[in-house]
Protein backbone atom coordinates (compact mmCIF):
# COMPACT_ATOMS: atom_id res chain seq x y z
CA UNK A 1 0.00 0.00 0.00
CA UNK A 2 2.96 2.33 1.17
CA UNK A 3 4.11 1.40 -2.73
CA UNK A 4 1.63 2.81 -4.22
CA UNK A 5 0.82 5.86 -2.54
CA UNK A 6 4.63 6.64 -3.18
CA UNK A 7 3.57 6.46 -7.03
CA UNK A 8 0.69 8.27 -6.58
CA UNK A 9 2.92 11.35 -5.36
CA UNK A 10 4.99 10.83 -8.40
CA UNK A 11 2.36 10.88 -11.03
CA UNK A 12 0.95 14.11 -9.03
CA UNK A 13 3.90 15.62 -10.55
CA UNK A 14 4.26 14.57 -14.05
CA UNK A 15 3.20 16.82 -16.88
CA UNK A 16 0.21 14.24 -17.71
CA UNK A 17 -1.32 14.76 -14.05
CA UNK A 18 -0.82 18.66 -14.45
CA UNK A 19 -2.39 18.57 -17.81
CA UNK A 20 -5.43 16.79 -16.80
CA UNK A 21 -5.96 19.21 -13.92
CA UNK A 22 -5.66 22.06 -15.84
CA UNK A 23 -8.57 20.91 -17.73
CA UNK A 24 -10.60 21.88 -14.76
CA UNK A 25 -13.38 19.82 -14.17
CA UNK A 26 -14.24 16.79 -12.53
CA UNK A 27 -14.54 13.50 -13.41
CA UNK A 28 -17.65 12.08 -12.24
CA UNK A 29 -19.50 15.27 -11.73
CA UNK A 30 -18.67 17.14 -14.67
CA UNK A 31 -18.81 20.80 -12.59
CA UNK A 32 -15.93 23.45 -13.80
CA UNK A 33 -13.28 23.36 -10.83
CA UNK A 34 -9.89 24.97 -10.37
CA UNK A 35 -7.38 22.91 -10.82
CA UNK A 36 -5.78 23.44 -7.73
CA UNK A 37 -9.14 21.92 -5.91
CA UNK A 38 -8.60 19.16 -7.91
CA UNK A 39 -8.23 15.74 -6.27
CA UNK A 40 -6.35 12.66 -7.22
CA UNK A 41 -9.01 9.76 -6.58
CA UNK A 42 -8.32 5.91 -7.48
CA UNK A 43 -10.86 4.84 -9.51
CA UNK A 44 -10.53 1.28 -7.80
CA UNK A 45 -9.01 2.07 -4.61
CA UNK A 46 -5.97 1.11 -3.04
CA UNK A 47 -8.11 -0.25 -0.26
CA UNK A 48 -9.20 -2.40 -3.44
CA UNK A 49 -6.56 -3.32 -4.94
CA UNK A 50 -6.20 -0.85 -7.38
CA UNK A 51 -2.69 0.69 -8.86
CA UNK A 52 -1.67 3.95 -9.28
CA UNK A 53 -1.26 4.47 -13.22
CA UNK A 54 -3.09 6.62 -15.03
CA UNK A 55 -5.46 4.53 -16.28
CA UNK A 56 -6.65 4.07 -12.62
CA UNK A 57 -6.73 7.86 -11.17
CA UNK A 58 -8.96 10.71 -12.42
CA UNK A 59 -9.10 14.39 -11.35
CA UNK A 60 -12.31 14.93 -9.29
CA UNK A 61 -13.40 17.70 -7.07
CA UNK A 62 -13.00 16.83 -2.89
CA UNK A 63 -17.08 16.48 -2.73
CA UNK A 64 -17.09 13.53 -5.00
CA UNK A 65 -13.99 12.04 -3.92
CA UNK A 66 -15.04 12.25 -0.58
CA UNK A 67 -18.10 10.99 -1.35
CA UNK A 68 -17.06 7.87 -3.46
CA UNK A 69 -14.61 7.10 -0.66
CA UNK A 70 -13.25 2.82 -1.15
CA UNK A 71 -16.43 2.44 -3.76
CA UNK A 72 -15.78 0.67 -6.83
CA UNK A 73 -16.86 1.94 -10.15
CA UNK A 74 -20.50 -0.04 -9.98
CA UNK A 75 -20.81 0.59 -6.24
CA UNK A 76 -20.45 4.60 -7.16
CA UNK A 77 -22.91 3.85 -9.91
CA UNK A 78 -25.33 3.17 -7.68
CA UNK A 79 -24.89 4.78 -5.11
CA UNK A 80 -25.50 8.30 -7.78
CA UNK A 81 -28.70 6.24 -8.84
CA UNK A 82 -30.41 5.52 -5.34
CA UNK A 83 -29.50 9.50 -4.97
CA UNK A 84 -31.20 10.16 -7.72
CA UNK A 85 -34.25 8.36 -6.77
CA UNK A 86 -34.21 9.99 -2.91
CA UNK A 87 -34.70 13.52 -5.03
CA UNK A 88 -37.31 12.44 -7.30
CA UNK A 89 -39.70 10.79 -4.49
CA UNK A 90 -40.39 13.98 -2.96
Amino acid sequence: MNRERHKARELRSSQWWKRRCAKGSCHYCGRPTAPKELTMDHIVPISRGGRSTKGNVVASCKECNNAKRHLLPMEWEQYLKDIKNEGNQV
